[in-house]
């Protein structure tokens, strides 16, 4: 005698039911079944169904209980639909935002719509059109320039993953100060990231920079050095090195700062 059992493919769908032979499922279980469309993913909801409780439907090929990957790949079906339902909607309304991705939540019961816009967008038409259509509780989250190159990745200027995308567990504040202590050229082609904001990587030395900066004598002092005295032409804070135009033969000399002597 067949074991039956009852599923739904949406969380609020129609319940189909299916010949799960000698499988030993429970209510909540996931499981892939063969439907007109292919293979589909299902929720089991009635995990033992009496043959004349189903009437006269017919029953539903079992393939397998769902494994990790084919939750993965249902989850990516979805948010991807969900998406390109999404930017339906934005076209219809005009709306000035940029959409970036979708996310579905562990129980599926729940969407988040990640966006970014230049300026404020009123999007609760658009929350509730898209509730209706996919029938799930939806939210809108717009986000700024950091989290939008967090969420979509790229390759960095070091021709590394972005740092945010890789290891980066939230944003330090970074400022043009930190690229001047570090002696960078202050073109924003050079000294920002994809996001078109200040490389976060500014500030992952700046703390050394700044001590070192401390040592160093300033530009036009007079130091004492092995060779006499002489003034300080410029420094090098990464060798820790110090040019010096010695006073008595004017000859150009680069010494370590930890044989110079200033006062």
């Amino acid at each position: 005698m067949a074991s039956i059992i009852g599923v739904r493919f949406q969380s609020r769908g129609n319940v189909f039911y299916c010949d799960a032979g000698d499988m030993q499922l429970q209510a909540g279980d996931m499981v892939v079944v063969d439907t007109d469309h292919g293979p589909n993913l299902a929720k089991i909801t009635i995990p033992k169904v009496q043959p004349r409780d189903k009437g006269k439907k017919p029953l539903l090929p079992l393939i397998r209980r769902a494994q990790p990957e084919d939750l993965e790949e249902a989850r990516q079906d979805r948010e991807k639909d969900a998406v390109d339902k999404c930017s339906e909607l934005i076209n219809q309304l005009g709306l000035k935002m940029k959409l970036l991705s979708a996310h579905y939540d562990f129980s599926s019961d729940h969407l988040t719509i990640f966006f970014s816009a230049k300026e404020r967008i009123d999007f609760r038409n658009l929350v509730r059109k898209l509730s209706h259509s996919l029938k799930i509780r939806v939210e809108l989250r717009q986000i700024g320039p950091r989290d939008e190159a967090k969420l979509l990745g790229g390759i960095g200027k070091c021709g590394y993953p972005l740092c945010c995308q890789s290891f980066l567990t939230g944003f330090t504040p970074v400022s043009i100060k930190m690229a001047k202590q570090q002696a960078l050229a202050l073109s924003p082609m050079k000294i920002s990231g994809i996001c078109g904001r200040l490389l976060c990587c500014l500030s992952y030395e700046n703390k050394q920079y700044a001590t070192i900066k401390e040592k160093m004598p300033q530009e036009g002092k007079e130091i004492s050095t092995p060779f006499g005295r002489g003034q300080v032409i410029s420094t090098n804070l990464l060798k820790e090195l110090v040019t010096v135009k010695l006073l008595d033969s004017d000859k150009v000399k680069e010494i370590p700062l930890d044989e110079i002597h200033h006062e």
